[in-house]
């Protein structure tokens, strides 16, 4: 999820409210900056993850149902 120079840079506004139209959601605008601020923190927690390196060898961890 990291931004590259082809990517346009992540803008959290812009995409909750063009997912929010897509779905049909309706936001009551004073909910915006908490909704994006959440964004932005979910997006710098997936570029962590997503910049965790990982050996080749490294294998999926089982499933267990009950």
């Amino acid at each position: 999820m990291t931004d590259t120079p082809n990517d346009p840079a992540f803008d959290p506004d812009t995409y909750a409210r063009a997912v929010a139209g897509l779905l049909g959601l309706p936001i009551d605008p004073a909910w915006m900056p908490m909704i994006a601020a959440n964004l932005r923190v979910l997006h710098a927690a997936a570029d962590l993850v997503g910049a965790f390196p990982l050996p080749d060898e490294a294998e999926a961890a089982p499933v267990f149902a009950a």
